[in-house]
């Protein structure tokens, strides 16, 4: 018999007892619109610069998160669309962007490094 916790109830426990998530969510919410970041930049920011996958299950565990998180806007440090897979299989986040003027190619934002935000740099701690 596994006892392990699915992944949704594993988000669903830590989302619980832990703000971590509401933390990225405040600060994803902060990301301009037309601007991206990445999960590494906004874990350096909270000071946590090994938990960029970490930052990736919050992004995925904002659906339902109150006010709404931009999590669109946050993609890997390539610059790549990682995250697209939470967004259904219409390209949607790809669409979100592009409806913010933030051109898109083949999964990956075009002038990444000239639309990067980056949270260490752009916010107070």
């Amino acid at each position: 018999m596994n006892n392990k916790p699915n992944k949704k109830q594993h988000i669903k426990d830590i989302t619980k007892t832990h703000s971590f998530f509401e933390d990225v969510w405040d600060v994803a919410r902060q990301i301009p619109k037309g601007r991206v970041t990445s999960y590494g930049a906004i874990a350096n920011y909270l000071g946590t610069k090994m938990s960029a996958r970490m930052v990736g299950w919050a992004m995925g565990a904002s659906v339902n998160a109150k006010p709404k998180v931009p999590a669109h806007r946050v993609i890997n440090s390539a610059g790549l669309l990682s995250g697209k897979v939470h967004f259904g299989p219409n390209n949607e986040m790809q669409k979100l962007l592009e409806k913010e003027k933030v051109k898109v190619e083949k999964d990956k934002v075009v002038e990444f490094n000239k639309l990067f935000w980056d949270p260490a740099k752009e916010l107070m701690l």
